[in-house]
């Protein structure tokens, strides 16, 4: 829904892009129809299927829209979202895809609670519907490893750190980025996850619910390897046993059945320990 109290003009949307060619254009165009006064800024990751000029096309029309080209040596998506949260110039800002799975309708109600007084807001799937039963499989084991860190490290958590929807003040985020990234995961899939590892345990979490949409044309980027790199993500024990499997084990299939069987033993210490995080309402 639009924003009721949000003032536009302090939002910055955080687009990242690979070959969205498809899908990119009509996503800049929502964005600005339904929010009039928000920057919007679009990272490319070296796509190669005109996804640039397609932007580029797009800034001659809209002027609080840029475009970050990135260095083709260091692609990854949490590097490119680094790159672009690093970068608004906004007190605030929202990440998105621009694949339409997370949709713009949704953005407002981000804004809203930012706006009133959040630090950070994760937007939480209320379904998982269009997700393919590997993928479903894949974001609920690593978001139960992922939890599980956080809860070890007693930082605050969302029901759905999985979701790449998420929005916040742009100082905190900037700082963590700038005083913690050299940990970060940056060809990692998940800068949500590193984030949360970072900020300090008493920061103002809200959720925001979101129906998950069909991707509307292309292909998704994601598979099972999101598992791995979550894992990675989870201090040296974690990077290494993460790169360990990834090395000695050939077959994507027994990677991923170990891989669970791993989450499953560290959700233990959620299922027996103390009830999870409830961010505020």
């Amino acid at each position: 829904m639009a924003p009721g109290n949000s003032d536009l003009t302090k939002f910055t949307v955080v687009l990242p892009t690979y070959n969205e060619v498809e899908n990119v254009s009509r996503m800049v165009e929502e964005l600005f129809r339904l929010y009039p006064g928000i920057s919007v800024s679009v990272i490319d990751d070296c796509s190669n299927d005109g996804t640039i000029d397609a932007v580029l096309a797009l800034q001659k029309k809209h002027g609080l829209l840029t475009l970050m080209r990135r260095d083709p040596a260091k692609k990854g998506l949490t590097a490119s979202l680094m790159d672009g949260i690093s970068s608004v110039k906004t007190d605030f800002y929202i990440v998105m895809d621009a694949d339409f799975q997370h949709p713009p309708v949704s953005v407002g109600d981000l804004m809203d609670k930012i706006s009133g007084g959040a630090d950070l807001v994760v937007g939480v799937r209320v379904t998982k519907g269009p997700l393919t039963l590997p993928r479903r499989i894949a974001s609920g084991g690593a978001h139960k490893l992922a939890a599980t860190y956080l809860w070890l490290r007693r930082k605050p958590r969302s029901r759905d750190l999985m979701s790449g929807f998420f929005g916040g003040r742009t100082e905190l985020s900037r700082k963590v980025i700038a005083e913690q990234g050299a940990k970060f995961e940056g060809r990692g899939f998940k800068v949500l996850f590193d984030l949360m590892k970072h900020v300090p345990r008493d920061i103002r979490l809200e959720e925001a619910e979101f129906v998950f949409g069909e991707r509307a044309a292309g292909e998704s980027k994601l598979n099972s390897d999101i598992i791995l790199s979550v894992m990675k993500q989870c201090g040296m024990a974690g990077k290494m046993l993460g790169t360990s499997i990834q090395l000695l084990v050939v077959s994507k299939t027994a990677q991923v059945i170990g891989l669970l069987i791993l989450v499953a033993i560290f959700a233990i210490a959620i299922v027996m320990g103390t009830a999870p995080h409830q961010p505020t309402p």
